[in-house]
């Protein structure tokens, strides 16, 4: 009977510690917005000093960074794909706000299990059948209906959404071969590795258009800092070392507190006018990207990191 007790503590312990690791996240696209850097500068910084706040966590924890080129190729692959998502990611938040980026971003469980199905040969599940016209409708009805009244700049963010979610995609199954290969680094070491060479192809990004790295004032260096040590840092690390000890739908559900406090955030610190037509579309969408993320497995989907 004790020992059920301590089961049931250690799972709410869990469950409490996703909850936190999601908050956490949710305050990514919060921070872009706020800082007076460009869209890559921002960008360079988070996995700059995301990778200061991981490599010497791995370093404590001896575990080793390198095990060949063969694992060695698809971190860098993840990293390349990591720099397409933040590329994308970060500009459509500066054109539609952090809650529809993030939001759009999320559709990667999507990219992910297609890939599943058509690449490992994995079977479509029945929630997923039932996610992909319920995320369809929930995306027509926050920007179809009125596509032809945004501006450019707002279909771009969108279009851009859209392209963050399939980069993000390929680095969670970029990842995922890591951590199949026979002799592989550990699931810090890997992520570690993908946010240095993340920030190196972003440097070299921002120094081909041109854009500053200069950080104007303390304020932004603050909230970068904050950026790269809690989000791409911390808020991972806090949920990965519980996922597997809550069920799949569980920690899928609570997973999704980072994608909507997002929204909220957007509307709460940015005013963002929100219709009924556009809550009734980003509560379907969200609804899809549980029932698309969630597997049968004592295992949830990979957070949104971004």
């Amino acid at each position: 009977m004790t020992g059920a007790h301590t089961d049931d503590g250690a799972i709410r312990r869990a469950e409490l510690q996703i909850v936190a690791g999601s908050v956490l996240i949710s305050f990514s696209a919060v921070f872009v917005k706020m800082v007076d850097v460009g869209p890559t500068t921002s960008a360079v910084y988070r996995n700059a000093f995301g990778a200061l706040a991981l490599l010497p966590l791995v370093l404590l924890r001896s575990d080793p960074l390198w095990k060949g080129w063969r694992q060695l190729r698809w971190v860098l692959l993840a990293g390349l794909c990591f720099a397409a998502d933040l590329y994308f990611w970060h500009r459509s938040i500066l054109y539609v706000g952090p809650g529809l980026a993030t939001l759009l971003g999320n559709f990667q469980v999507f990219f992910v299990a297609a890939a599943g199905f058509l690449v490992f040969h994995e079977r479509a599940t029945l929630r997923f059948v039932l996610a992909v016209p319920l995320a369809v409708l929930g995306l027509f009805m926050l920007v179809g209906i009125h596509w032809g009244q945004f501006d450019a700049d707002y279909r771009r963010g969108v279009i851009f959404g859209i392209l963050t979610a399939l980069s993000y995609g390929a680095y969670l199954l970029c990842l995922r071969a890591a951590r199949r290969e026979p002799d592989r680094l550990t699931a810090m070491a890997n992520l570690a590795l993908s946010t240095l060479f993340t920030a190196v192809i972003l440097l070299v990004v921002a120094g081909a258009r041109a854009e500053s790295l200069h950080v104007p004032n303390l304020r932004s260096w603050i909230v970068l800092v904050a950026y790269g040590v809690l989000c791409q840092a911390l808020g991972w690390i806090i949920i990965s070392r519980t996922l597997h000890v809550v069920d799949a739908s569980r920690a899928g559900l609570i997973l999704m507190l980072q994608p909507t406090l997002t929204y909220a955030w957007d509307v709460l610190f940015f005013h963002r006018p929100m219709t009924p037509l556009e809550v009734g579309g980003a509560a379907l969408a969200m609804v899809a990207i549980y029932l698309g993320g969630v597997r049968p497995a004592r295992a949830a989907a990979p957070p949104m990191s971004s």
